[in-house]
């Protein structure tokens, strides 16, 4: 399978991923023959009905729950939003607390949805800072809750630098102190398992287009039990907690999504992280003032990412781009913004590294090849940016 009709190199798979053969084969009979609405009950509905039915069991159990627990959303920015508000109004409904803890390198999903409910709903917040590598401290998260906490959410893998999270571990402190925990592991399922019991989790968003499935499909997991009010008003799809007609299409792309990539991920992790490694140490041998950012050895295996001193990473990302290398500055969401991330910065990266931020995710496709190509471009582009930049000092 061709990454793309375009020629060049792709790698940027954290901000999307080609939808594969099998996923697109198994969608196509939801858009013309079986198209009812799942929600009416003659036999058109029934059978679009049947099909969601089965995409809601095949999503919990690739990810350790039951169908009763998966809500299909629209993509995983809205599963978060739904996490994150349908908890607080819940809570705030109940008179349960009042207060929400996250950190300081959550995707702006999590981050400005925690910041909106400081700001308009007077919810109290705590946002954990993160070590030089990127990662919370599980401690930091025990000493944060109080009485009134009602949610804690640090996201699994980050989209920007590719750190794990101890997020198993940070759970466990969650269920000791009768915290409900939220995870964003929309970067993951690709490259490893997900379980919601070991990952001791109450809420877990997903995106299907971050693993070879379709754009405009997201997941939401919610344990059985777990106080919500739903943001979003209307008929009483997805068990009352997201109204609107779900798009039965979308909802088998995810499931079959999920199938294709957990029988290759173990497989592909291990071709990909060695890829990786090779991809790393190439670039620091051979591109002066260049640092890996991130952990340097939890982070997921198909993402490396790089600061250069004294660079812009968007000019550094065009010359790329100008050579055929596709590739990104940090998350996709936040292209175009010429201030260094606030991520590196929560690291402690000084801003003058911090603006040349530079993130390359590889793929299920991508190639030693590919990768040798980008060793040998990569340090060139660096060089002739940095020229350009001290011309114009």
């Amino acid at each position: 399978m061709q990454n793309s009709s375009r020629n060049g190199i792709y790698l940027d798979y954290s901000a999307t991923t080609p939808v594969a053969p099998e996923v697109f084969e198994a969608m196509q009979p939801y858009f013309t023959a079986t198209f009812g609405n799942a929600s009416s009950t003659h036999g058109f509905g029934r059978d679009a009905a049947a099909a969601l039915d089965e995409a809601h069991t095949v999503v919990g159990c690739a990810i350790g729950a039951r169908a009763s627990e998966i809500t299909f959303t629209g993509c995983g920015t809205e599963s978060d939003n739904l996490a994150l508000r349908g908890v607080a109004f819940a809570a705030r409904k109940n008179g349960r607390g009042n207060h929400l803890i996250s950190s300081q390198i959550e995707h702006h999903a999590v981050e400005g949805t925690v910041h909106q409910l400081h700001d308009l709903f007077g919810f109290d917040i705590t946002m954990l800072p993160v070590d030089g590598c990127g990662r919370v401290d599980p401690a930091d998260v025990r000493r944060a809750i109080r009485p009134d906490t009602i949610l804690v959410s640090v996201m699994l893998g980050n989209n920007e630098v590719g750190t794990m999270q101890a997020v198993s571990e940070i759970g466990r402190v969650c269920r000791e102190g009768g915290v409900l925990f939220h995870t964003d592991a929309v970067q993951c399922p690709a490259y490893m398992p997900i379980d919601v019991n070991e990952l001791n989790v109450d809420l877990l968003a997903l995106s299907s287009h971050k693993f070879y499935g379709p754009k405009g499909s997201g997941v939401l997991y919610m344990r059985d039990g777990t106080p919500y009010i739903p943001v979003l008003t209307g008929g009483g799809h997805e068990r009352g907690r997201r109204p609107g007609t779900v798009s039965v299409a979308n909802a088998v792309g995810t499931a079959a999504a999920l199938k294709y990539v957990s029988g290759q991920r173990n497989e592909q992790a291990a071709r990909l992280s060695q890829l990786r490694d090779r991809l790393i140490a190439g670039v620091l041998a051979n591109a002066p003032d260049a640092r890996v950012s991130g952990h340097p050895t939890d982070r997921m295996p198909h993402h490396a990412s790089f600061v250069f001193k004294g660079i812009d990473g968007e000019t550094l990302q065009m010359a790329l781009d100008v050579e055929g290398i596709a590739v990104s500055t940090g998350s996709a969401c936040t292209s175009g913004n010429p201030e260094p991330s606030p991520v590196l910065l929560a690291m402690g990266i000084p801003a003058e590294w911090a603006l040349g931020g530079l993130r390359i995710t590889l793929g299920y496709h991508t190639t030693q090849e590919e990768i040798d190509t980008v060793i040998a471009t990569l340090p060139r582009c660096v060089e002739q940016v940095r020229k350009v930049a001290l011309e114009f000092a």
